[in-house]
């Protein structure tokens, strides 16, 4: 089975996006950065320094790093046609959603909810008997621009598994053939009808990547058209700020690529052609006045994923709002790490995501 792309989906954008720019920036062609890389044993070079792997992670961790690194060179560059990269990635999460399926056994039902498509998954033994009354949303990561689906898959099923609770994922419209703010309308409007059958107290959402931007834009736009909020959202690997700070830069090398010029910016996604970064339905930071009203929050990042700044500022402000927020970092983890189900990291942070849940939402 391949893997590890589908982990470094965002982080490749930004590498990416960072390599377009530097080309065209003539103080960049003056001096060649250092060379970087990675090693078989998972350690890092950066010219003539060697960063080891981080002595805190699992072996597990330590063996699949350098080939999830490997993997991911092997994905289209994103100026390929769309449609290449999300065959690309849309293989790799299906495999990696069948490695998942063996793991926590789960019936999927592909349909419709407010004419969104969308995936139920329930555990294979049941719902539980205290979480007849709950149910989670989640939206998948991708950049905006892949991921629906089998990507989608990826991160409903082990929380399904880990939970007994029914998870409906959701495919929400994509960049470039859409712009904000078609998802977070999609997702809206899932969530709206999901209301005729729950309490809204009972229903959690959650997403990884651009689906943590995501769940915070939804949040503040359930916030922004006074509708009732979900008993507690998730915002794993993003946060409400945008990309910045240390990580947006230290990231990069530790995952073996040179470091960027400048963080990854909104502009560099298609999706949000068009948007402005300082509107606060696009980042709920903006806002204090409605940051404070955003319900308890579970961040998740690693020491390796180029959110880890966003997200520890994210809960940060949310604390300072006021907010029940929670983080967890893992350290020598990328970004999306959990998207590896046999990792020991990866069984902690579905510990972790269904543990707040449960001890925020009603029954």
């Amino acid at each position: 089975m391949k893997r590890g792309a589908f982990a470094m989906r965002t982080f490749r954008l930004a590498c990416v996006a960072a390599a377009l720019l530097s080309g065209a920036n003539p103080a960049s062609a003056q001096a060649a950065p250092p060379a970087t890389g990675y090693k078989a044993d998972a350690s890092i070079f950066i010219g003539n320094a060697t960063v080891p792997y981080s002595v805190f992670a699992s072996p597990e961790s330590r063996a699949f790093f350098p080939k999830m690194l490997a993997e991911g060179d092997k994905a289209p560059p994103l100026t390929a046609p769309i449609e290449q990269n999300r065959a690309f990635y849309d293989r790799m999460n299906s495999a990696r959603a069948a490695r998942m399926q063996q793991i926590y056994p789960v019936k999927i039902a592909a349909g419709r909810i407010a004419n969104v498509a969308v995936d139920v998954v329930l555990p294979a033994q049941g719902v539980a008997p205290a979480n007849q009354a709950r149910v989670l949303i989640n939206l998948h990561g991708g950049a905006f621009l892949w991921g629906a689906h089998s990507g989608g898959l990826v991160e409903a099923i082990p929380i399904a598994g880990v939970g007994r609770v029914k998870v409906v994922t959701v495919d929400y419209r994509e960049g470039p053939e859409h712009v904000f703010p078609a998802a977070t309308d999609d997702v809206v409007a899932v969530y709206r009808e999901l209301l005729k059958h729950y309490q809204p107290a009972n229903v959690g959402i959650y997403g990884c990547s651009a689906g943590g931007i995501l769940t915070g834009e939804v949040t503040a736009r359930l916030i922004h058209d006074q509708l009732p909020l979900p008993g507690a959202i998730g915002m794993f690997c993003a946060g409400v700020t945008p990309l910045g700070g240390d990580e947006s830069y230290i990231a990069s090398p530790l995952n073996g690529k040179p470091i960027p010029p400048r963080s990854m910016q909104l502009g560099d996604l298609p999706y949000f052609k068009g948007a402005s970064a300082d509107d606060p339905l696009v980042f709920a930071a903006n806002s204090p006045a409605l940051l404070a009203k955003f319900p308890p929050t579970l961040l998740i990042s690693g020491t390796r994923d180029m959110a880890m700044s966003a997200v520890i500022h994210s809960h940060t402000l949310l604390d300072r709002a006021g907010v029940e927020a929670e983080l967890h970092v893992w350290d020598g983890m990328w970004h999306s790490f959990f998207s590896d189900p046999d990792m020991p990291e990866s069984k902690d942070a579905y510990r972790v995501i269904w543990r707040f849940f449960d001890r925020h939402l009603g029954h």
